[in-house]
Formats: C-alpha cells, sequence, structure tokens
C-alpha cells in the first residue's frame, strides 16, 4: 500500500475541507487514492459536512460543567447557525457533553492552529535531543521528531482528543456527525478550565475516570 504522507492529507482535506483525521483513514481506506478517498468521504456525509464549514456559526451556547464539591470548573463557548437549534436539547446535550470532556481531558487549545509556534519549536528541540540520546540514525530524527510532535498535539488539543464517552472518535469526528445529524455548521470557539488550587496540590489520578464514570450514567 502507497505511504500515506502528510502532503496527501493535507490536499484531501483542501479538497473536501474534511477533518485532518477522516481524510487520512479515508486515504488508507483507498490506499492513497485521492479520487476514491475524496467520493469515500461524500458516500460517509463528511464531505458535504465540511461543505457547512464556509458557513458563519454566530448562535450557540456557553455551556458550565462544576464537578461534584466544586473542584473543577469549566466554561465552552459552543457555537451553531440558528437561534432554534441552539435552543434545542440535542445541542445543549452536546455542549455539556464537551464541557465535561474537557474537566476530565484537560486540553490546553482548540485546535492545532492555536498552538503557538514557540511551543512546537520547544517540543521538537526536545524530541530531537532524546532522539540523539536515544541513538537514533541521523537521517530518520526528523521524521521521528515530526512524529512526537504530533503525538504531542494530539494530547493536548481538544478537536484532536479522544471523546471520553466514545474514545474511538475524537471530539472532532463527533462534531462531524453532529452537522451531518443536524444540518448546521458546529463549532466550538473557546473554553477554559478552572482547578482549584491547580499548582498548588497534586491532581488527582483518579479524576479523569472519575468524570467518565459520572458521564456515563
Amino acid at each position: 500500500m502507497a505511504e500515506i504522507t502528510a502532503a496527501m492529507v493535507k490536499e484531501l482535506r483542501e479538497k473536501t475541507g474534511a477533518g485532518m483525521m477522516d481524510c487520512k483513514k479515508a486515504l488508507v481506506a483507498k490506499e492513497g487514492d485521492l479520487s476514491a478517498a475524496v467520493d469515500y468521504l461524500r458516500e460517509k456525509g463528511l464531505a458535504a459536512a465540511a461543505k457547512k464549514s464556509g458557513r458563519i456559526a454566530a448562535e450557540g451556547v456557553v455551556e458550565s460543567y462544576i464537578h461534584m464539591g466544586g473542584r473543577i470548573g469549566v466554561l465552552v463557548e459552543v457555537n451553531c447557525e440558528t437561534d432554534f437549534v441552539a435552543k434545542t436539547d440535542e445541542f445543549h446535550e452536546l455542549a455539556k457533553d464537551i464541557a465535561m470532556h474537557i474537566a476530565a481531558s484537560r486540553p490546553e487549545y482548540v485546535s492545532r492552529e492555536e498552538i503557538p509556534g514557540d511551543v512546537l519549536e520547544h517540543e521538537r528541540s526536545i524530541y530531537r535531543t532524546i532522539a540523539e540520546n536515544e541513538g537514533k540514525p541521523e537521517h530518520i530524527i526528523d521524521k521521528i521528531v515530526e512524529g512526537r510532535v504530533d503525538r504531542f498535539a494530539k494530547e493536548i488539543c481538544l478537536l484532536d482528543q479522544p471523546f471520553v464517552k466514545d474514545p474511538d472518535i475524537t471530539v472532532e469526528e463527533l462534531l462531524t456527525a453532529k452537522v451531518a445529524k443536524i444540518g448546521e455548521k458546529i463549532s466550538i470557539r473557546r473554553f477554559v478550565r478552572y482547578e482549584r488550587g491547580e499548582g498548588l496540590e497534586k491532581r488527582d489520578d483518579d479524576f479523569a475516570a472519575e468524570v467518565q464514570a459520572q458521564m456515563g450514567q
């Protein structure tokens, strides 16, 4: 099977507007055939959903989530196109799920585009030093470094994180499915997460599991 490169994923994303992970999955499924991957995304309804990405999503809600005892607090702004959709139970449930996900998974940014360049360069420098200390061949160090930076970005970006209620999909894939179902552009504009005593006391390692258990109730 042909190697799926970042350039191929980027080209497919530009053609369809679909999410990066959806584009990569489509290319893998179609063994690198770009045209077949476009059709694959259309058949899945993902390209159609992505076409809505150019619309303006100015309505929506600012949803909150306070963990029991007031230990964790989250505010997240989730936008849609119309006030009608913003008032539906399904949209409010989505916003609440996203707020709870943020509480459990501790993202730092909504998307990769928000990560400052100096942060990425700092991580690249660290990963390069690690690879050199591991004795990796010079000709593959760049590839190793970029792979580790990619994993780092996935861990701290909300849209790339596995959704806590269904780890088989990312938060971005959750939004894409909702867009296809509701028929409107949906976007997460911003969020803020507070943790009582953050920086002053050790975080409870069981917190994420506790929130996930609550979400499953």
